[in-house]
């Protein structure tokens, strides 16, 4: 019988971000524990204002294999793509 603690996924949102990101990952026995190993582990200079833990084991994530499959349906969406557009020189930096 295995002993091992669940492992979790943490995301933390920045002070001046709006989007979580991902910063690693810890072995917590719930939730709860987790946020708060993740808080001590991952925000020890206050820089997060929110915290995101997900059990790994529930993460489906596509195969690098399959990319061709998976994202070969917007190749005829060209339109999506500014490629073909003439951008006038006076636009600046886009």
């Amino acid at each position: 019988m295995s002993t091992e603690w669940p492992l979790w996924e943490v995301f933390i949102r920045g002070q001046h971000g709006l989007s979580h990101r991902h910063v690693g990952s810890l072995h917590a026995t719930d939730a709860a524990h987790a946020i708060q190993n993740a808080r001590d582990v991952y925000t020890r200079r206050k820089e997060g204002v929110s915290i995101w833990v997900v059990p790994a084991a529930e993460i489906t994530a596509s195969s690098p294999d399959d990319k061709g499959a998976l994202y070969d349906p917007a190749d005829d969406k060209v339109y999506r793509h500014p490629s073909f557009y003439d951008i006038p020189d006076d636009a600046g930096a886009m």
